[in-house]
């Protein structure tokens, strides 16, 4: 079974930074994460786990009534096993119940597997930014999903 919990310390960090260091060129430093989890009203970081152990984690920020997804991670063990669906669903419910329904991201153009996920999601194309990525450097893709007042 899946379980979600926030992360409310910087003491939760290692499994984050854990999984950062699996899935991402060039992963956030625990400065960084120190410095986002100082402001618990904007910050929201949720780890994904199955019997104890860290398999995926999604950080987003609140700003007024939409959310942005800043990082989201599933451990390489786990990919294609529903466990970005879950967390996905978990974040988006969270969204939903902290009156911030609109929520948008920018993702790889070449990361087809997560276009899909996020487009089954409710997400749909709203732009590109150029040269967004490094390591390679690469287009994003911007995403939405509005299910409020724009």
């Amino acid at each position: 079974m899946i379980t979600f919990a926030r992360l409310a310390s910087a003491a939760d960090l290692d499994d984050v930074l854990a999984l950062d260091a699996m899935c991402f060129h060039r992963p956030w430093t625990r400065a960084d994460y120190e410095r986002e989890l100082a402001d618990a009203s904007r910050c929201f970081i949720y780890l994904a786990r199955h019997d104890g152990a860290a398999i995926g984690y999604c950080g987003f920020w609140r700003i007024f009534d939409e959310i942005h997804l800043n990082n989201f991670a599933v451990h390489p063990a786990w990919r294609r096993q529903g466990v970005g669906r879950a967390l996905l669903t978990h974040v988006l419910a969270v969204a939903d119940d902290i009156g911030a329904p609109n929520v948008t991201l920018e993702v790889r153009a070449s990361n087809t597997a997560a276009i899909a996920l996020y487009e089954n999601a409710g997400f749909t194309p709203a732009g590109r930014r150029r040269d967004y990525y490094t390591h390679p450097v690469e287009d994003a893709l911007i995403l939405w999903r509005r299910r409020g007042p724009a």
